[in-house]
């Protein structure tokens, strides 16, 4: 009887212990989100505490039904829920929800005069005063509430008022929580006029956890574990200290169209760090066409270009993350946590036509798999000389349209994204907005204000960042001008779990007329078995990577035209120019070549080429309007005989005959030189080509 009775004492303390244990473990607060955060590991497996990651944002309200004339709306700013009174304050309400739930990420900038300045509140669990108030640039990227990299806005080198504010400090709330905003600047939603307010809030709904509500006691309560988790996103801890590392060394040379497979140690591991440096007679195109594919556990669930994988595309440009670095002299290294549970390998294949060097390491480290234990995966594509639609307008008209990143079917997380593309025209690519659907949503609980504010930035600009943890554009060259960019977002505690299906789409919405190439590359986490829409692009990842404009826009003469646009600029001596699309001008695909700011004696050479030689007719369809000048040409060297007055008091677009000109086989050029500008303070003058006509 006593045995008995111990036993089942026993026992039941057993149990008991077991169930505190677990009610433990479902605990959430800001202690246990910020050791969430520096903790490599825990992206890899499925989480313990089941939630929903979704997002309040200033998105036009326009957007309501997938495909109808308002899907692209554009006035993406100042909306809000709705305008609350308190204590005589004019509180414009920017997220409000119940919980229990956790603020992961907080992303905003401004416009307008006096912007930024006005008081952001968190009011949480339905408290009448706020848990924080404050300056909003200061509270979101200043230091009302900490440090960078937690609050930083970038890019460094932009004007502060440009830049993109961007808080990763968790926020936990037990049973609700309301974001305001007070200023008297707003003036109208869409923010047509007056001050105009742009945010992106990621937050966490849990299912089941009892999370414990934020306060600013905890920032001092906690101050030393801030302070490490601080340090190991600044420095990128790499969470390798104390592990058993399993080093492979890579050095080979793979043949044109040859694979080099390395098998990994067998049984319950995990890759913890890959480096890899290629070296080739073309090493853009190497870096496009060097594959990196990895299986785990027979599954292969990554095939990606070495470039795109490791966040720096096809061309070299510096970056350092807290899942990836790319030196200068080429090395790249990741440090995503890769589990399997059996067996792992890695093959590069080189596609190209020419032989590439590969030199790296990969380290395995022993891994415990468990039912919530996931494979890596990474996909990529390119939309290759996409047509971007017309010329648009804030309601979206010109053809914007919906470009599908990834959709993933299984149990699993989306943990990041980065995007490389190439842009031929002197406009901003990326006004779109990111639509992330999860588990057969028939309207998104992601939707975004515009491809920059994504990424962590703003108003478009080009300036590099490339020192932040989990946000990067490591070149911006082709923001706004014809060139190459790229941009990188890694999720951390904003990480989006699914059960079913993910499905993430971006409006490649483009200001302008243009052809470009548009590669996302995405990362994710699912349990065996997960499946992805996108397969191998082999032939894709084949075609010769685009280093200037022309490699995408052809100058070459088309059935006995030119278009300006598409002649290539050699040189221009003053002003500069740009492809100028508008319609309502009569130019041919609505665009013109608009050289700008030019000054009598300035010079520019434009370039086209021609399949055939011989003696031709030559006229062009060139513009007049008040503040064109007078202009000078020749063709090959070779003077036109007529002196072009561009001088009208309204705009025209007029075809002259040039002459007769022998014209090359291939490379011809046309030299444009100003006369006699317009009277005006800068003593400027404008030129625009429509076409060159050859006949």
């Amino acid at each position: 009887m006593y045995m008995k009775k111990t036993c089942t004492i026993a026992i039941c303390l057993f149990l008991f212990s077991c169930f505190t244990v677990s009610i433990q473990a479902q605990q959430v607060n800001f202690e246990s989100l910020l050791r969430e955060m520096a903790d490599r590991e825990a992206i890899a497996r499925y989480p313990s505490q089941a939630y929903t990651l979704a997002q309040f944002s200033s998105y036009d309200r326009a957007t309501t039904v997938p495909g109808d004339s308002s899907w692209y709306a554009n006035w993406d700013r100042s909306m809000f829920i709705r305008l609350d009174s308190d204590k005589g304050r004019k509180e414009y309400v920017l997220f409000d929800t119940t919980g229990p739930g956790a603020i992961v990420r907080f992303w905003m900038t401004f416009s307008g005069s006096n912007s930024g300045d006005g008081i952001l509140r968190f009011y949480l669990d339905g408290k009448p005063e706020p848990v924080i108030q404050g300056s909003a640039k200061e509270v979101i990227s200043g230091t009302a509430l900490v440090n960078g990299p937690l609050a930083a806005s970038v890019s460094d080198s932009v004007k502060y008022s440009m830049r993109g504010h961007n808080l990763y400090l968790p926020i936990p709330y037990a049973k609700s929580c309301r974001i305001t905003y007070e200023t008297n600047n707003i003036t109208d939603y869409g923010a047509k006029k007056g001050e105009a307010v742009y945010y992106n809030i990621n937050y966490r709904t849990y299912q089941q956890a009892s999370v414990t509500s934020f306060s600013l006691k905890d920032l001092k309560k906690h101050q030393a574990l801030l302070q490490s988790v601080q340090e190991k996103l600044s420095t990128r801890d790499k969470g390798l200290q104390g592990l058993s590392l399993n080093p492979v060394n890579i050095n080979t040379t793979i043949a044109a169209g040859q694979s080099s497979t390395i098998n990994l140690p067998s049984g319950s591991n995990a890759v913890r760090h890959f480096r890899l440096k290629l070296s080739a007679a073309n090493l853009e195109q190497a870096l496009r066409s060097t594959i990196v594919s990895f299986k785990f556990d027979g599954e292969q669930t990554v095939w990606v270009p070495a470039g795109d994988f490791f966040g720096t595309g096809y061309q070299v440009r510096y970056s350092n993350t807290w899942y990836s670095q790319v030196n200068n002299n080429g090395t790249m290294e990741t440090w995503w946590v890769m589990p399997f549970q059996k067996e792992a390998t890695l093959t590069l294949h080189n596609l190209q036509d020419a032989s590439v060097q590969v030199e790296g390491l990969i380290e395995t480290a022993p891994w415990k798999w468990d039912d919530r234990s996931m494979h890596f995966g990474a996909n990529w594509r390119q939309y290759t000389n996409v047509f971007t639609g017309e010329v648009k307008n804030m309601e979206a008209t010109g053809e914007p349209f919906d470009v599908n990143y990834v959709q993933l079917k299984g149990k699993g997380v989306y943990a990041g994204d980065g995007l490389t593309l190439f842009n031929t025209i002197h406009r901003w690519w990326g006004e779109g907005d990111e639509k992330v659907y999860i588990d057969g949503e028939k309207f998104p609980s992601h939707i975004g204000t515009g491809t920059e504010d994504y990424y962590g930035y703003a108003w478009c600009r080009p300036e590099k960042f490339s020192n932040h943890p989990f946000i990067a554009q490591p070149d911006g060259s082709g923001n706004f001008t014809p060139g190459f960019t790229v941009n990188m977002r890694y999720r951390n505690l904003d990480a989006i779990p699914f059960n079913k299906q993910l499905t993430f789409d971006m409006e490649l919405w483009h200001w302008g007329r243009a052809l470009i190439n548009y590669a996302p590359v995405t990362y994710w986490y699912m349990q065996p078995g997960g499946t992805t829409n996108i397969k191998p692009e082999i032939a894709t990842a084949k075609l010769p990577v685009v280093i200037k404009r022309s490699d995408i826009v052809s100058p070459t003469i088309n059935h006995g035209k030119v278009e300006g646009e598409n002649m290539e600029l050699v040189s221009v001596s003053g002003g500069k120019l740009t492809y100028q699309n508008l319609k309502g001008y009569d130019w041919s695909d609505n665009t013109q070549a608009f050289w700008s700011e030019g000054k009598p004696g300035d010079k520019m050479v434009l370039k086209f080429v021609s399949e055939e030689e011989g003696q031709f007719h030559l006229s062009a369809r060139l513009t007049s309007a008040p503040d064109y000048g007078k202009v000078k040409m020749k063709l090959n060297g070779q003077p036109v005989a007529i002196t072009f007055d561009g001088h009208e008091e309204k705009t025209k677009v007029k075809m002259l005959y040039l002459g007769n000109f022998r014209i090359r086989k291939g490379e011809n050029l046309l030299e444009v030189e100003i006369t006699d500008a317009r009277p005006n303070e800068k003593k400027t003058a404008y030129f625009g080509l429509d076409y060159l006509r050859v006949h």
